[in-house]
């Protein structure tokens, strides 16, 4: 349920006594960049009321007590940029955006034990850097998007191709300020002199770091993570493979090396559309109804010199058990292809160009010129099994899907040590009506599909964080009602982003057995 338009204005003209008038923001040209920059729902969904954006913990504590007293919900964002997810946009329109971009330190780093500690709006090139200028010998592993914050993607299960590419499984120590604005460290520094803090995962008792993960128990204002130190060298390998069914060996070969920790990296299979969209545009290509047909994809694999799949590996650490790693690769892909991978060899003191350290990049927003007109893209992200049959089947359905309703198929393929990732983007110019209502339809169908073979997503659009919730369903949705009666608890005015991967407020949020009134 929306605010009172009131109310936001109330809390909007006390908050500017406490970051000051320039950092509150309500406006509609202000509160433009707020909203989901890749918009396909309905007009008037996920718009803020207004923005604040404090500089410290003492502000955002004022912020909460505001927020109690008037019952406005806000919507915490670390930079806003969680794109093909809903950016900065809440759940519940009319909430207040809490921008916590200028709470930029980077606290401390540690070359030794390896982890840094950061405030939430640091960024990727901010922390890049900062280790770059130092000369610290530590790898931040990028995503494609690295406008981000380095703290809100770990929190949004974000990834990179490195060792250590599970952001956050990296995480190791919080503080956080819960909705009563009391502050809470986790872990080890739970101790007032903990030496251990962004060490040790681990604590006395129950952990929470993980509770705090995509949820809306608190926000995090200070995080430990893990960071990898630079290696001796690297390999990187790369193949490309024509035939469209081979992700099923593709996986098989690879999937038992990555288990046992050959393949030390978290590691991506991507489609021909990664190449396509970084140097084209669709209409290069077709202009005609529906998806792109085979025959037009075979152009563009033979124009690009691209195969359906493109392989893409590294392999991280001293160089002779790299070698030896590359050659066992090598030999459970040759059961299945006479291609031999492109190997580009790195060792410290050589160009970092030719590491394939994932440095901070923006290259990957190239694709947005796909669609033509003002593009955008949703991403569908289940995970499953880490086997090559049910990888295949699932890209199939989702494929069948996609040219269902006229999209493209552009999909990424992430080995992690027991499950695969698979990451689809489907892109749509968000001035196209008919593009839009189709992409409407489309995602619930996808997500329906995949809940039949008993995946879930591990990352979703604030439109669908309650349908994307709803497939978690064991014992009558037994997990939501414990959600729901932890955010009952630590949040009882329902103020710290409503609705947000379907958890809610009592008497708020679509009904299920179990759940109070």
């Amino acid at each position: 349920m929306s605010p009172a338009p009131a109310a936001v204005a109330a809390l909007l003209d006390a908050a500017m006594k406490v970051v000051g008038p320039a950092h509150v923001l309500r406006s509609p040209d202000e509160l433009s960049p707020y909203q989901d920059q890749f918009a396909f729902a309905p007009s008037g969904a996920h718009v803020p009321g207004g923005v604040v954006a404090p500089e410290n913990v003492e502000q955002i504590q004022a912020i909460l007590k505001l927020a109690n007293e008037k019952k406005v919900p806000l919507w915490p964002v670390s930079r806003g940029k969680n794109l093909g997810y809903g950016g900065a946009a809440p759940v519940v329109s009319g909430s207040v955006i809490l921008d916590l971009s200028r709470m930029r330190r980077i606290l401390h780093v540690d070359e030794k034990l390896a982890y840094c500690v950061v405030e939430p709006g640091v960024g990727f090139f901010d922390l890049q850097d900062y280790l770059d200028e130092h000369g610290i010998k530590l790898w931040l592993g990028a995503p494609g998007q690295s406008w981000g914050s380095v703290l809100g993607n770990a929190l949004e299960h974000g990834g990179s191709t490195t060792p250590l590419g599970e952001h956050a499984a990296q995480i190791c120590g919080m503080e956080v300020l819960l909705a009563n604005g009391d502050i809470v460290r986790t872990g080890m520094g739970a101790m007032e002199n903990s030496a251990t803090w962004h060490l040790y995962k681990h604590a006395f008792g129950p952990g929470w770091d993980q509770m705090f993960t995509q949820s809306n128990f608190g926000i995090v204002t200070k995080l430990g993570l893990w960071l990898l130190p630079e290696p001796e060298a690297t390999l990187q390998l790369k193949m490309e493979v024509d035939d469209v069914d081979a992700l099923e060996w593709i996986v098989d070969s690879l999937g038992p090396l990555r288990t046992n920790g050959t393949l030390n990296q978290f590691c991506a299979i991507r489609n021909y559309m990664g190449t396509a969209t970084r140097n084209t545009q669709r209409s290069d290509w077709y202009t005609g109804p529906g998806a792109m047909p085979d025959s037009v994809i075979d152009t563009i694999q033979r124009q690009l010199k691209v195969g359906w799949w493109d392989i893409s590996l590294r392999l991280h650490g001293v160089d002779g058990a790299n070698r030896a790693n590359a050659d066992a690769i090598q030999r459970a892909v040759s059961k299945h292809t006479d291609r031999k991978f492109e190997i580009t060899a790195w060792k410290q003191g050589e160009p970092r160009a030719r590491s394939g350290q994932p440095r901070a990049t923006m290259n990957s927003m190239h694709k947005l010129n796909w669609p033509g007109g003002r593009g955008g893209f949703l991403a569908f992200s289940p995970v499953m099994p880490l086997d090559g049959k049910l990888a295949l089947a699932q890209f199939r359905r989702t494929r069948e899907r996609m040219q269902e309703f006229g999209f493209d198929y552009y999909g990424a393929v992430y080995l992690a040590d027991r499950a695969l990732m698979v990451v689809s983007e489907v892109f749509f110019d968000q001035d196209d009506a008919d593009q839009i209502q189709r992409l409407r339809r489309l995602f619930p169908v996808l997500v329906a599909d995949a809940k039949a073979q008993g995946y879930g997503e591990y990352r979703g659009h604030i439109a669908y964080m309650d349908e994307i919730a709803g497939v978690f369903d064991f014992n009558h949705h037994a997990l939501r009602r414990l959600n729901e009666r932890i955010k009952e608890t630590l949040d009882p005015n329902g103020i710290l982003a409503p609705g947000k991967q379907g958890i809610w407020p009592p008497g708020q949020g679509p009904a299920i057995k179990g759940r109070k009134a």
